[in-house]
């Protein structure tokens, strides 16, 4: 592959697209493009000294106790007086999403190592949380800041189980409310165990759907980690992570064939990590970065090898990335993934060169990504955003990808000269159909649609 067409594979596969002369750079040496890339990375400036998980959580448990409060207190008669406005907290939860999802935009559309931005977006679509479910409203950008950004380049197992321990994934998945039935506490109450955590760690977090695992197996780990959960308002450090030993289901438990023996918290810290460990999840997890990094379908030759490395490495992450950058045909077929619109978004505000959150333009981007079908941490399911083309591609969803294209090419018409836009961003790696079309465009704002709206700029 020519050296800038290789480039083009490295910023926009590896990246998040090229952002001005990144081709150029990459050109020289496009897989030392992602490998220099592939070190530990401080926080961006963007998210620095934003609110912790233990905080968002905080202010969710106060304003979820000053609403239970004010029911208790409003008059029961039918000429009840107005219901009064919403305590401090419960209005916040969504300007902390709104404010945070625009600066994670923000941190993508400047990072000069988009490597490691792509890194954290997978690994957050790995594992997701969603703010489908209200408490994760607030939750989730303090999730990706804490439970996956330090961790990309890490072990796996400590992702793990940073994210099982997480407030976001504890209320998103119900599993700060589940409590052994022979525990003290389930024998004093009617509500008992919950399976979600245990079930998603199994089925999308590590082994994978076709591992063998039983209905035994997701119901002791949900045993296991019973009385993981989160510190109430009257508890030392309210809000963050807490191992409740009266919600923990006691005795021995049994899973994929291996007996825990009973040791409270340190219980499910030993089989998260044998989770991590085993054969499976390897295979899962180098299947899932195959298909982001490489095709839709990607060669069962790359997978086994990406598997092996993960367990030879330990699950040392960085390693895989060695790996998976390493993999020939990571760079044989430019252009064989379509962008979803989370990444279509940030690559053409990077090749533009426009700092959209600067502007005040994050909620305005949100508002884009919705209309496109891919609101910032709004999946709509455990399992995440799809990763192929036949997710993206339907007809109406190609529509409005050319509809936002156009309409933002408006707005830089006066300061973006079209060829110049198309040869720091696909030129290497287009079509003469494209280069043509672009070059004859009857205006500047046309030229600008016709580079965002091409094929070559919507694929990866």
């Amino acid at each position: 592959m020519a050296a800038r067409a290789a480039a083009v594979v490295a910023t926009a596969r590896f990246g998040l697209g090229a952002a001005p002369g990144e081709i150029a750079a990459a050109a020289t040496d496009p897989r030392g493009w992602v490998r220099q890339q592939l070190v530990p990375q401080a926080m961006p400036p963007a998210l620095a000294g934003l609110p912790d998980g233990g905080e968002r959580t905080r202010l969710f448990l106060a304003a979820r106790r000053a609403m239970q409060e004010q029911r208790r207190d409003r008059p029961a008669a039918a000429d009840q007086p107005p219901r009064a406005a919403l305590p401090p907290g419960m209005e916040q939860p969504r300007e902390a999403y709104l404010h945070e999802a625009g600066l994670r935009m923000r941190a993508q559309i400047e990072s000069k190592a988009p490597a490691i931005e792509r890194l954290v977006a997978f690994w957050s679509n790995h594992f997701t949380v969603s703010i489908l479910r209200p408490p994760v409203l607030a939750l989730a950008g303090a999730f990706e800041r804490e439970a996956i950004r330090p961790h990309v380049l890490g072990r796996f197992e400590d992702m793990l189980l940073a994210v099982a321990r997480h407030q976001a994934m504890l209320l998103y998945l119900d599993n700060a409310l589940s409590i052994g039935p022979n525990s003290r506490a389930g024998r004093r109450r009617a509500r008992g165990i919950n399976e979600n955590l245990a079930r998603e760690i199994l089925e999308l977090h590590t082994l994978g759907v076709d591992a063998g695992y039983t209905q035994d197996d997701v119901r002791a780990l949900a045993m296991i980690l019973t009385g993981w959960s989160i510190a109430r308002l009257d508890d030392a450090d309210p809000g963050g992570f807490r191992f409740r030993p009266l919600a923990h289901e006691p005795g021995d438990k049994t899973l994929l064939g291996k007996r825990y023996t009973e040791d409270g918290e340190r219980e499910g810290i030993g089989a998260l990590k044998d989770l991590a460990r085993h054969p499976a999840t390897a295979r899962h997890i180098a299947r899932k970065l195959a298909c982001h990094f490489i095709a839709d379908d990607p060669p069962s030759a790359s997978i086994e090898r990406l598997a092996a490395t993960f367990r030879a490495a330990g699950g040392d992450l960085a390693a895989v990335m060695r790996a998976l950058v390493g993999e020939d045909a990571a760079w044989a077929k430019p252009l064989s993934k379509v962008r979803p619109p989370a990444e279509l978004v940030v690559a053409a505000l990077r090749a533009t060169g426009y700092p959209a959150a600067t502007q005040g333009d994050g909620r305005r981007l949100i508002g884009a990504l919705r209309r496109l079908g891919q609101a910032p941490f709004a999946a709509p399911s455990p399992a995440g955003w799809p990763d192929t083309a036949s997710d993206w591609t339907a007809p109406e969803a190609v529509v409005r990808r050319v509809e936002w294209a156009t309409a933002l090419a408006g707005r830089f018409a006066a300061e973006i000269a079209p060829m110049e836009l198309f040869a720091q961003s696909i030129a290497p790696a287009s079509r003469t159909e494209t280069r043509l079309a672009v070059e004859r465009a009857a205006s500047a704002r046309d030229g600008i649609a016709l580079v965002l709206a091409a094929p070559e700029f919507q694929r990866r």
